[in-house]
């Protein structure tokens, strides 16, 4: 239950990432004023909110589980950003963030262990 609880939290941090992303898109930062518009757009709010459910389940699973077993898990974000990079957003990977992401999980895989 606690890894399921880990990758909600991984999740939860990608998808809020995403939808900021989504939100500085649709309303860009050029002057002073449209901080404004970006802070009460319901995409930073929405993304926002994802972040306080995430943190809920940080805090939780920081009580159940060693800290250096978690934090190395959360890598797994940079795996899952770099592909809705690709398909979402349509951004070029290069080879060497390929690789660098082949060497994440092979880090996550010897965590896990």
């Amino acid at each position: 239950m606690n890894n399921i609880l880990l990758l909600t939290n991984v999740l939860l941090l990608v998808i809020g990432q995403t939808i900021w992303k989504v939100g500085v898109t649709k309303t860009p930062l050029n002057e002073a004023k449209d901080l404004y518009n970006i802070i009460f757009s319901p995409w930073i709010i929405a993304g926002g909110i994802l972040y306080v459910l995430a943190t809920g389940i940080w805090l939780y699973l920081l009580s159940r589980l060693p800290l250096s077993y978690m934090y190395p898990m959360q890598s797994v974000a940079y795996v899952l950003g770099l592909i809705i990079s690709m398909f979402i957003f349509k951004e070029f990977i290069p080879v060497s963030r390929w690789l660098g992401v082949a060497t994440i999980i092979f880090g996550v895989y010897l965590i896990s262990k």
